[in-house]
């Protein structure tokens, strides 16, 4: 098996944030792959991951971004393929990681999702490589249906409760 989507972060301490994705890819049986490489402290390693991945057969790279936030514009400048970058609550509540990522110079684009956003990422990855798969589409619509069901069921569940003002 041989992934399709790169999910890198710049320490394991971003873990916690990127098995959202993860998970989200293994439920969706889509074969990734997850490193550690930093833009500081590898940044070889970074430089010949990011000029390769496309030679292995990577679609999509999500990279994660803390505190310095380089790592997804790194990744980008030095790679063909389309980069999530998700920004990391580590200081300022993430917003300097945000804002690190979204503002790329002309020329190296970088999506980027909300703070902590590894699910959006991994959902918006299989959304850029199903675009020629059926089956990966039918995965997706069935996500999301999932979703609309589940607020479905919310909302009769909050219907059995019963206060003395409520109105619904």
């Amino acid at each position: 098996m041989k992934p399709i989507v790169s999910i890198i972060m710049g320490s394991t301490s971003d873990l916690p944030v990127m098995e959202k994705a993860a998970k989200f890819f293994d439920e969706m049986e889509i074969p990734f792959e997850i490193n550690a490489l930093s833009a500081h402290r590898t940044p070889e390693m970074v430089e010949d991951f990011a000029k390769n991945a496309h030679l292995r057969g990577i679609k999509v790279i999500i990279a994660a971004a803390g505190m310095a936030a380089h790592l997804p514009g790194v990744i980008a400048s030095m790679t063909p393929l389309p980069v999530i970058g998700v920004p990391v609550n580590s200081t300022l509540e993430g917003m300097d990681a945000l804002l690190a990522i979204v503002q790329m110079p002309p020329g190296i684009p970088v999506a980027t999702v909300g703070i902590n956003g590894a699910l959006n990422a991994a959902i918006l990855a299989l959304q850029m490589i199903s675009t020629g798969d059926e089956a990966m589409q039918q995965k997706l619509i069935n996500y999301k249906k999932d979703l609309k069901n589940k607020i479905v069921k919310a909302n009769e569940e909050l219907a059995e409760i019963h206060y003395k003002y409520k109105t619904n």
